[in-house]
């Protein structure tokens, strides 16, 4: 019997260290010796600490949500033949990864990421060595754009077209880069792949390498991702005690070689551009294109950047052949995509769906629906870089072109669930705060122009809107869009130009009503004690840290708005209800 413990950065949070040391423990002190692995997130974030038995005959035994104090029982449990159902997943919870088709995470919570053997047991590098052994480069590339994978970053790209650019340059050196510089809020499909599977990674980057004529390849993943960085050195450091890595790889002619290049962090080096002048040592700010970096990117060499979740799908295509992943998915928006759902959501993590599914099936049907069983208000989809779509279009397809319609972009994959306690002015304010403060200032328009508009949302929030921000904001806004040199401004405002869209009237009430139909934007609201619903338990006027709350002899309460800081301890403490938000 094998015994894995989810131990990607979500199950470690969770706790999963602690069970995975304490299962080892107890093995060696029942004198058992069965083996115990270390496996990545398989997706069901929601669920960690996920601890899975695995007999010989296949049959499984998941446990989910597993505590340090709950593993003797569960042990005993397994050892005597009658597993407890305590910890035990539901059917119900095992059913969501069926109804995925998983290409890219096909291995992540499967196979133990530090252990080279165990992804070669699974096809592993099967797919390059077909490729040095019985195809051409041109016929590589004619069989991924058979497959017509678009690239899994945002831009939608065709891979096969970049690939096929910097094949025909005649230049000696040339270059393959990762982009591991996931930086979106709510995201983390890269950061899951790299720590559950680097492997497929390298190896999509070997073929991309044989495919193009490049020798030397980076990986570019941002350093707060300190788990996938030493994974990825472990599974390179495999790769070449095995030869896969270096010179005369399969014994042919083919040489290939990776590093790793730790990112600061900086989200416009998501961009290509900004991403090579970082590698090469620079402040990374974007450069005008053309030339594109196929024809002269890292060091002036033709380099093709492509993804993570680009890259991992590239070793299946080639086993499996291009028209089988074309034929998942629909038309020009072939195979899967991989989203984060974060937010209001029950099921948080990963999933991985054939295009064409809707939206709403991924939010309800593999998410389980809105937490605490609300109404869904709006997704946010391809985080600071994308836009709402509000829940009448939730039947959406996952389609790069039906998504693009909305106002939203796919993007890398972040998927942020709002309920009606979202406030929509608010949101669009967070993420241009964020790109505000991540705009690396070469353009004017990116650099003054989400300021200007992030001061016009700040003074909307403290109820300070005047008429015509609405205006002001589309009009900034589209001027931003055309005059960015990068994809950073040029999509900066799309979280506030696709609110304003689908929620003008939620501005409009900030504005003209002062009010916040969420109530979420403090300036905006009041807090009243309902005197018929009060019960004189003194708990509010107790816990008022600012003393707001006055009392008279008759211990009647009410709330002094000018000395109140709307901090809502008086809501959160009242037992019977009796403080309003207005």
């Amino acid at each position: 019997m094998k015994i894995v413990v989810g131990l990607g950065s979500c199950g470690i949070a969770a706790g999963a260290q602690k069970v995975y040391d304490e299962i080892k423990n107890q093995l060696k002190a029942r004198g058992v010796d069965n083996k115990i692995e270390p496996v990545g997130c398989n997706g069901m974030c929601y669920l960690e600490p996920i601890v899975e038995f695995i007999h010989e005959d296949g049959k499984k035994h998941t446990y989910t949500k597993v505590t340090t104090s709950a593993i003797e029982e569960i042990l005993d449990g397994i050892f005597q033949g009658q597993p407890c159902e305590k910890h035990l997943i539901d059917a119900k919870q095992g059913d969501k990864l069926y109804k995925q088709n998983r290409i890219a995470l096909k291995n992540c919570g499967v196979i133990n990421p530090e252990n080279i053997n165990e992804y070669i047991e699974n096809k592993g590098y099967e797919a390059i060595k077909k490729c040095v052994k019985e195809l051409t480069p041109i016929q590589v590339i004619e069989e991924i754009k058979t497959s017509n994978i678009r690239g899994r970053g945002g831009a939608g790209f065709p891979t096969w077209f970049k690939w096929n650019v910097a094949m025909k340059n005649k230049e000696d050196q040339k270059y393959i880069i990762c982009n591991a510089d996931e930086g979106d809020p709510g995201a983390f499909m890269d950061r899951s792949i790299l720590e559950g599977d680097p492997h497929a990674v390298i190896e999509g980057m070997m073929i991309a390498g044989y495919a193009i004529g490049a020798q030397e390849g980076v990986i570019y993943v941002r350093a707060e991702y300190p788990l996938a960085i030493v994974r990825l050195q472990k599974a390179i450091d495999q790769a070449r005690e095995l030869n896969l890595l270096g010179v005369n790889i399969f014994n042919s002619s083919f040489k290939f070689d990776l590093k790793i290049k730790a990112g600061a962090g900086a989200f416009v080096c998501g961009e290509e551009t900004a991403l090579i002048a970082s590698v090469e040592g620079e402040r990374g700010m974007p450069r005008i294109k053309p030339p594109f970096p196929a024809e002269k990117g890292l060091w002036q060499k033709p380099t093709n950047i492509n993804n993570v979740e680009t890259l991992a799908n590239i070793p299946w295509i080639i086993n499996e052949g291009g028209k089988a992943f074309a034929d998942i998915g629909m038309a020009n928006s072939q195979g899967t995509k991989v989203f984060a759902l974060t937010g209001k959501i029950k099921d948080g993590g990963l999933v991985e769906v054939p295009m064409g599914t809707s939206i709403r099936e991924v939010i309800y049907d593999i998410g389980g629906g809105i937490r605490d069983d609300k109404e869904c208000k709006a997704v946010q989809l391809g985080g600071p870089s994308g836009g709402c779509v509000p829940k009448e279009l939730l039947d959406t397809l996952v389609d790069y072109e039906a998504i693009t319609k909305t106002g939203a972009i796919m993007g890398s994959g972040g998927m942020v669930v709002m309920d009606d306690t979202t406030c929509m002015v608010d949101m669009a304010k967070f993420f241009l705060d964020f790109t505000c403060k991540e705009s690396c200032g070469k353009c004017i328009h990116c650099r003054l122009g989400t300021k200007r508009m992030l001061e016009i949302l700040d003074r909307i929030t403290d109820g300070k809107g005047q008429p015509g921000d609405i205006e002001l904001l589309e009009d900034l806004g589209n001027g931003i869009k055309e005059g960015s040199l990068c994809g950073l401004g040029q999509t900066a405002p799309n979280p506030v130009l696709s609110t304003i869209k689908y929620f003008r009237n939620e501005y409009e009430k900030h504005i003209v009503d002062k009010t916040c139909p969420a109530k979420q934007c403090k300036a905006l609201l009041t807090y009243e004690v309902i005197q018929e619903k009060c019960i004189k338990c003194g708990l509010c006027f107790r816990n008022c840290s600012v003393k707001a709350i006055a009392r008279d002899e008759n211990k009647t309460y009410t709330v002094q708005h000018e000395d109140c800081i709307k901090c809502g301890v008086c809501v959160d403490v009242c037992p019977v209800g009796a403080v309003s938000v207005n």
